[in-house]
């Protein structure tokens, strides 16, 4: 595997009565059984396409060939889209890099064009990006699973307004690309002003909602744009539906032992908040994207647990006084990876006149490896849950693991509390609410 996970810091026996008992995980292991079962009748049926998206390739081929022909001759490309339409793919291109000028941390990625994503509509701030940018040389991507958002329509024709303003209307299908589901009866806003406008699109899974679309072409499209290796990460994907495939019971399956003690810790010890942190600038908006996937998917019924983003080492000079010694109600995984020897390297003479000896001869990369070991036995010997998930090299593949392992666990656990993970009838409501307003 390309990532382990530990959670004996989660147990009484590393922690004490803040902790749970073996037997308290196990009983909640066994109620994960007959979910496991059905998710694998799921992945043999096809029921369930989240399961077999690791193993598609012919979409790759079409998203390279679109992503081709919008970029000819562009500097700029922005993404247009919000929440589940925006998070993933922020995840993917954080890992190749956003494109900022001399950023060549992926190899070509001065040639390519620099990456935006606009996810929050702010008035200011859309109108202010559009009067800046050179629209000649700026492409859209604007994705909508339903293709009735109404932050993305009103994105997607303000900067159609602005390139027709700019002289530049007739160029219109060459400067836009869509991203929604394919025709039918329901109504599509985007669809319908795509296909009006002769905008191309690419089609957005029926079966597979937003937050959990980061591997379809939702994801490939910003991964692609980054030069990531796409195949890699839906391999990486794919190691983790097929640990699920070959997992005998729930306790050998990392998704399923982290729902179970992700749950019983707020079952059984009222740990109510879960904190993601990552030691790792290229994981700062998977932290977030995971708050998106617990929150919407399990926050129902009266149920679920509440997520937090953070990130190491910054997090440690703000959020950890309350994780070590504030109310005991937070449950933390801790993401490493091995950065030991790398970045830069503290001149010895340099350290010795700040009084820092202790730093001499030793890497940026030496000092956060060393922080990834103290702040969890910090929180152990606090007696607060956490565990750690290790990756040995921040990749492709490590990164699709990562990301698929989430999206099962937070399956797993909407089964534990008794909810539809797929739905979000709350938000739904305040959209009514939202366009009654706006009729008025």
């Amino acid at each position: 595997m390309v990532l382990s996970q530990s959670v004996e810091g989660c147990l009484e026996a590393k922690i004490g009565k803040a902790g749970l008992t073996r037997a308290a995980l196990d009983r909640v292991l066994a109620r994960l059984q007959p979910r496991l079962e059905s998710l694998r009748e799921d992945y043999a049926s096809g029921t369930l396409p989240l399961l077999r998206v690791p193993e598609w390739r012919d979409d790759i081929d079409a998203a390279r060939a679109a992503l081709a022909a919008l970029t000819k001759d562009a500097r700029t490309l922005v993404f247009f889209g919000t929440g589940g339409s925006s998070l993933g793919g922020q995840t993917l291109a954080q890992l190749g890099g956003w494109g900022i000028p001399g950023d060549d941390g992926n190899g070509g990625q001065r040639e390519r064009p620099r990456t935006g994503f606009y996810d929050n509509l702010d008035p200011r701030t859309l109108e202010r990006a559009l009067a800046s940018m050179d629209l000649a040389t700026t492409r859209f991507v604007v994705v909508s699973k339903s293709g009735n958002t109404p932050e993305t329509l009103v994105q997607l024709i303000a900067a159609i307004e602005a390139v027709r303003a700019a002289g530049l209307g007739s160029r219109v299908p060459d400067l836009f690309l869509g991203l929604t589901e394919p025709g039918s009866a329901a109504t599509n806003g985007l669809r319908d002003l795509c296909e009006a406008l002769s905008i191309p699109t690419l089609p957005h899974e029926p079966k597979i909602g937003g937050r959990f679309s980061c591997l379809t072409n939702v994801g490939l499209l910003p991964a692609l744009a980054r030069n990531l290796d796409v195949e890699a990460l839906r391999d990486g994907a794919g190691s983790v539906v097929k640990a699920l495939l070959d997992a005998r019971a729930p306790q050998y399956f990392a998704p399923a032992v982290g729902a179970a003690v992700g749950i019983g810790l707020a079952e059984e010890r009222g740990v109510k908040v879960s904190v993601m942190l990552p030691y790792s600038d290229r994981l700062s908006r998977f932290a977030a994207w995971y708050v998106q996937l617990w929150g919407e998917s399990l926050g129902k019924n009266g149920e679920g647990t509440t997520p937090v983003a953070a990130l190491g080492p910054v997090d440690q000079h703000s959020q950890l006084q309350l994780y070590l010694d504030g109310a005991p109600q937070h449950f933390i995984t801790v993401v490493r990876e091995n950065c030991a020897g790398s970045g830069p390297r503290v001149a010895p003479d340099l350290a010795k006149i700040a009084r820092a000896e202790y730093l001499s001869g030793h890497t940026a990369g030496d000092l956060v490896a060393a922080q990834q070991k103290a702040i969890p036995e910090a929180l152990l010997a606090a007696g607060r849950p956490m565990r750690t998930i290790d990756l040995e090299r921040l990749d492709e593949r490590a990164l699709g693991a990562l990301l698929m392992h989430f999206m099962l666990e937070t399956v797993l656990a909407g089964h534990l509390l008794g909810v539809d993970p797929f739905d979000q009838p709350a938000v739904e409501s305040g959209k009514i609410i939202t366009r009654r307003y706006l009729g008025a």
